[in-house]
């Protein structure tokens, strides 16, 4: 199986340390991922450390690197509690919210996306949630990517090509065939996160691919059957987990 990273939750004000030492592990390997950034982020659980003020010159590095960026929702702020039509959770920034604000809330994103010097295609959904309207506010806007969904390879659907991500970390990387991406939130990883980390990249080192190698994947459409599965996929991962977490 191919395989692709994916850092979310990037802001000026992230955990620094934990970014910098996962990127040197990514430059070790000469993999270059997506990075999520949150256009304003509002997120008091995002702000780890000091506001940079360089930002935009680690933009610019970034991009020196072949690295691939997606506007990661507009504030990071959970306002309902939907699931939308990927539903891994039961909270959202856009599930739910009427079309018109969400319309607002993108556009101001796109636009601060620009400013950075950004022409944002790809949309990473905080909490992985959002919903039809979101989708068609996406294409509106000139979005063409979509960094969810389960499966072995890109699929379109609704206009917009989706990048799937693994369902389970272990077993996916471990199948002979397809593509998939590893999510990280390098805000919260913990010293096993990184040695787990550190051991596939050495056990798969020549399964992993750039984000823009998996851009370029052709992609499949998904069908209805492909549709009802892939909702019933992310609705079990949301209570297996809660099942865990109550165990814990």
């Amino acid at each position: 199986m191919k395989i692709a990273v994916r850092l979310d939750d990037i802001t000026p004000d992230m955990n620094w340390e934990n970014f910098r030492r996962l990127e040197k592990l990514l430059d070790q390997y000469k993999i270059a991922p997506l990075i999520g950034i949150v256009p304003d982020n509002q997120d008091s659980n995002l702000k780890k450390d000091a506001v940079t003020a360089d930002f935009n010159l680690q933009i610019k590095k970034w991009e020196d690197k072949e690295w691939t960026f997606a506007m990661h929702g507009w504030r990071h702020l959970y306002t309902t509690k939907k699931g939308g039509v990927f539903p891994l959770n039961s909270f959202s920034e856009f599930a739910g919210v009427p079309i018109e604000r969400q319309r607002e809330m993108l556009c101001d994103g796109k636009k601060k996306f620009l400013e950075m010097g950004i022409i944002p295609q790809i949309f990473m959904a905080p909490g992985h949630s959002f919903d039809k309207n979101t989708l068609r506010v996406l294409k509106e806007l000139g979005f063409q990517y979509i960094t969810d969904g389960f499966g072995i390879r890109p699929y379109r659907w609704q206009g917009l090509k989706f990048l799937p991500i693994a369902f389970q970390k272990n077993k996916d990387i471990e199948k002979k065939e397809g593509y998939t991406t590893l999510v990280f939130h390098t805000n919260t990883m913990k010293e096993q996160d990184f040695t787990a980390f550190e051991k596939v990249l050495e056990k798969h080192q020549k399964d992993f691919i750039s984000f823009k190698e998996y851009l370029e994947v052709s992609a499949i459409r998904q069908t209805l059957v492909g549709r009802i599965r892939e909702y019933g996929m992310a609705t079990l991962k949301r209570l297996l987990v809660k099942i865990y977490t109550m165990r814990r």
